[in-house]
């Protein structure tokens, strides 16, 4: 088995969907990037291709290449799937001051759980707040953290 460690974070701002985990979430604000900005579905890439060894989203998707503005996340996560063989099991943590996530928790666990091919009680996700402390909790951004158990792995070390 091999594990992997995910981390993304992005601003918020006004003019953009809030996507986090493939779910779009009513929200006034929406994370700023290059792509979706779907910070969770970024945290579970990279966690996923660390198990994998396979490097990082940044080196798959580059925020300077035209092909991925306004790249669909889950797209990707497809993607990143198809390059990793083996058994997948995933816990995430979603931190934010607001909005809530706890009503939106079970879609997102479903689309993750959907576009990796894997079943819905392989997916954990978690929401918590920082307290007020920080970017998270003066709700200027969004983080995401995503562990990966990888079974099976096609690169063995």
């Amino acid at each position: 088995m091999h594990i992997g460690f995910g981390y993304d974070v992005h601003a918020l701002g006004r003019g953009r969907e809030l996507v986090l985990g493939g779910v779009r979430i009513p929200y006034p604000y929406g994370l700023i990037g290059h792509s979706d900005a779907d910070v969770l579905s970024h945290a579970v890439m990279d966690a996923i291709l660390g198990a994998a060894r396979k490097g990082d989203i940044g080196e798959l998707f580059p925020d300077d290449d035209p092909r991925y503005a306004g790249a669909d996340s889950i797209e990707l996560l497809r993607s990143v799937r198809a390059l990793v063989p083996g058994d997948l099991d995933l816990d995430c943590v979603v931190v934010c001051q607001q909005p809530k996530l706890a009503p939106y928790r079970k879609a997102m666990r479903e689309r993750l759980a959907e576009a990796l091919g894997m079943p819905l009680q392989a997916v954990g996700i978690k929401a918590t707040t920082s307290e007020k402390l920080g970017f998270t909790g003066r709700g200027e951004g969004i983080a995401a953290y995503a562990v990966c158990l990888l079974k099976n792995p096609e690169t063995r070390i």
